[in-house]
């Protein structure tokens, strides 16, 4: 066995260990906390659809049992109830990609996003759980980039990317294909568009699947490249 074709191994032992330790801790307290941040990103996007479209965030509702609710006024409604489990997706996406990036952008990023996570929590989370949680979790995310090493911000930061995605994945599976009966983002687009609930399902977790395997191809690419 060649020395690429090694690495190659090494990395994708490591990617397929890493996720399945994430499936298997899934529903675990060790995953807890990601989990319920990954809410607040799921709401905090239907917000930011909602304000980019002309709208607004009344409030956001965040809860210990994983549920949230994010009521916006005015903006695209369609675009609004869309943009949750993409939006999970595209937070992760996001998160990795700048992980993979110089590492000054590590800290920077985990002090941004803890300093927006503390304002949206203090503007607009009303639940008594959900605002203390993101006061919490935005402070833990400013004290990782103030006080630990840059390695441990790069692990930090790929750990919440890789768990968005997951997330956004498994979210769409139990809330649309497991439970067509939820009032899900799906079942009220399907409301407002009259395309069925579970069209919107397999269309949002084949959009879900590709964009996770472009991003591992690309970070097995960039590994190998580092690598080699």
């Amino acid at each position: 066995m060649d020395e690429l074709t090694q690495h190659r191994a090494r990395f994708l032992a490591g990617f397929v260990a890493y996720m399945v330790a994430l499936w298997l801790l899934w529903d675990t307290a060790a995953i807890y906390p990601l989990k319920i941040f990954v809410v607040f990103l799921h709401e905090l996007s239907h917000g930011l659809a909602a304000i980019f479209t002309g709208g607004s965030i009344t409030r956001i509702e965040i809860t210990s049992n994983q549920g949230g609710v994010c009521y916006c006024g005015g903006g695209s409604r369609f675009l609004t109830l869309s943009a949750g489990y993409l939006g999970s997706l595209l937070w992760g996406v996001g998160l990795l990609l700048i992980a993979e990036g110089r590492r000054f952008w590590h800290l920077v990023t985990l002090m941004a996003l803890g300093a927006i996570v503390v304002a949206v929590s203090v503007l607009y989370i009303r639940s008594p759980f959900g605002l203390a949680f993101g006061v919490l979790f935005g402070l833990a995310l400013i004290g990782m980039a103030k006080y630990l090493p840059l390695e441990i911000q790069t692990i930090a930061l790929r750990v919440v990317g890789l768990t968005s995605c997951l997330y956004a994945i498994l979210d769409i599976k139990s809330d649309i294909l497991d439970r067509p009966q939820l009032r899900s983002d799906a079942r009220m687009l399907a409301e407002l568009t009259g395309v069925p609930t579970l069209v919107w399902g397999l269309f949002w977790t084949g959009i879900a699947l590709a964009v996770s395997w472009w991003l591992l191809r690309r970070t097995m690419s960039k590994s190998l490249l580092l690598g080699s």
